[in-house]
């Protein structure tokens, strides 16, 4: 039975990968560009040289010397990324573009002896360009991308929620609150991680306003609307800061019906507060008018050897300013049903950096993150992941170097290295990462659904907050997923032998 081959318009698309060119259906093709810059997937396959963004749209990126099994070459200044319509978006990247050809069906050869695959060629035919200098092959992508990416095992969709919130799990502990701390002035404050938004970089550029107090650093631009800036230095009595530094932080949090944001000098820890050792402050401090009357409360963490001053947002500001803050935004009889459903509909994630890409994990499975222990017990005949165990407050816990489980390089020590402490259904681990950077909040409608490439991407990345406006892309994952079967399997054994060695 012959076999049957799509018939194109006559119209192609040619373009180089080395010496060979290479041609596709110009119906296929939705646009070139240049190359974009690509947020890698981890655990991905080969082929796959991560995801961009395209005016907004998260596209994947594929590499065409991959698909064909030929080795990678350095982005040179006429690579470009064939963007294609072959049910979704998804683009190409080849070495560069040459010509649209036209092409009768009459002047393409498909006999099998001419349209051989080498390495992992896929084609549907050839033709010569004119003048027969050159012999461009058809490439039949749709079962070269087939082939590299199986989406088999993908994780259902439940009741029609974006996939990137099907597991996250509720497992708040009622005798703990978490706490979001910072450093301002040589001294450590929290504030309840329910009264803050999100946490974002200082910003490079403020816009100062005319005649306002000392504590008012100006505004900024926060995805197309205006953030008034506080510094919580000043806000708590303390001096200036007499040199600048790029570690600032801005805290984004609500007050009133307002959106302020407390500069802190940098962001430490999420971390989780036992009730029983948050005291609240003693009443001789609370009397004054200084820094001390806008601390709630006090936690003794580590055995009284780190006390973290707890604020409130809302005894930050004088009463006047309050007023001003409470009438800023709703009107009082606006319909606040509204307002407590935006709030349902927002997802928190933690954010930290592997090299220069972006993840997040559900803000609910981190249990704290803390500094990387100095001191990290290797056991013996376990895999290179697990780096070994340590003594956290009391709690033997397994450690897991995420670099090594995403098989990127290693990462020389510094100081910025975090230890994430990640709870899932079954187990608790610390994930080794190279930086906390964030803690963001999004709407769950602007979670979009992360590229169906593979089965074990699909069900790693449950989805992708694609921030355009300021050129980052963050992918969330799943995590239960931050560990294989074989290694959940390990932390298993490991959690039931330290269960007969405590009995």
């Amino acid at each position: 039975m012959a076999t049957e081959h799509p018939r194109h318009s006559g119209r192609f698309l040619t373009f180089h990968v080395g010496e060979q060119l290479y041609a596709l259906g110009s119906e296929d093709v939705l646009e070139v560009i240049r190359m974009p810059a690509v947020t890698r997937v981890p655990q991905g396959p080969p082929a796959l040289l991560g995801i961009a963004n395209l005016r907004g749209t998260v596209l994947p990126i594929t590499g065409l010397r991959q698909l064909l099994g030929k080795a990678a070459a350095a982005d040179g200044a006429s690579a470009r990324a064939i963007v294609l319509d072959i049910g979704a978006p998804i683009a190409i990247a080849v070495d560069s573009v040459a010509t649209l050809e036209y092409a009768g069906e009459e002047q393409i050869d498909r006999r099998p002896k001419d349209v051989s695959a080498d390495g992992g060629q896929r084609l549907l035919g050839a033709f010569s360009i004119a003048g027969g200098h050159a012999v461009a092959k058809i490439l039949d992508i749709r079962t070269m991308l087939q082939a590299a990416f199986s989406s088999r095992g993908r994780a259902p969709q439940r009741d029609g929620k974006p996939r990137a919130t099907a597991r996250i799990h509720d497992q708040k502990r009622e005798d703990t609150e978490n706490l979001v701390t910072f450093d301002v002035a040589g001294q450590e404050f929290a504030l309840p991680l329910a009264d803050v938004q999100e946490i974002i970089p200082a910003p490079a550029h403020v816009t100062a306003l005319a005649h306002s107090e000392a504590m008012v650093l100006g505004l900024t631009a926060v995805r197309d609307t205006l953030l008034p800036l506080l510094s919580l230095r000043s806000l708590l009595g303390f001096p200036a800061r007499q040199t600048e530094s790029d570690r600032e932080k801005v805290v984004v949090v609500k007050v009133g019906n307002a959106r302020v944001g407390l500069v802190a000098d940098r962001a430490r820890t999420v971390i989780a507060a036992e009730t029983r050792f948050v005291d609240p402050i003693p009443a001789a401090l609370a009397a004054r008018t200084g820094g001390e009357s806008r601390i709630r409360s006090v936690y003794r963490g580590e055995a009284g050897r780190r006390l973290i001053s707890i604020l409130s947002a809302q005894q930050l500001f004088r009463d006047d300013v309050m007023q001003k803050l409470s009438a800023g935004g709703q009107s009082p009889g606006a319909d606040q049903a509204s307002e407590e459903q935006s709030a349902r509909d927002e997802l928190t994630f933690l954010v930290f950096r592997l090299g220069g890409d972006e993840f997040g994990l559900p803000i609910d499975a981190v249990v704290e993150v803390a500094q990387v222990p100095e001191q990290i017990t290797r056991l013996p005949k376990t895999p290179k992941f697990l780096e070994g165990v340590v003594n956290l407050r009391g709690d033997v816990l397994p450690v897991i170097d995420q670099r090594r489980r995403f098989d990127m390089p290693p990462l020389e020590l510094t100081d910025g290295r975090r230890l994430i402490v990640v709870k899932t259904e079954r187990h608790r681990a610390g994930v080794i990462v190279d930086s906390v950077s964030d803690v963001l909040r999004s709407r769950a409608n602007a979670v979009e659904p992360a590229p169906q490439l593979t089965e074990e991407t699909s069900r790693l990345v449950r989805g992708v907050i694609n921030l355009a406006s300021s050129n980052r892309m963050v992918l969330l994952l799943d995590p239960l997923e931050l560990l294989t079967r074989a290694e959940r399997g390990l932390l298993d054994r490991f959690e039931a032998q330290r269960q007969r060695t405590d009995a």
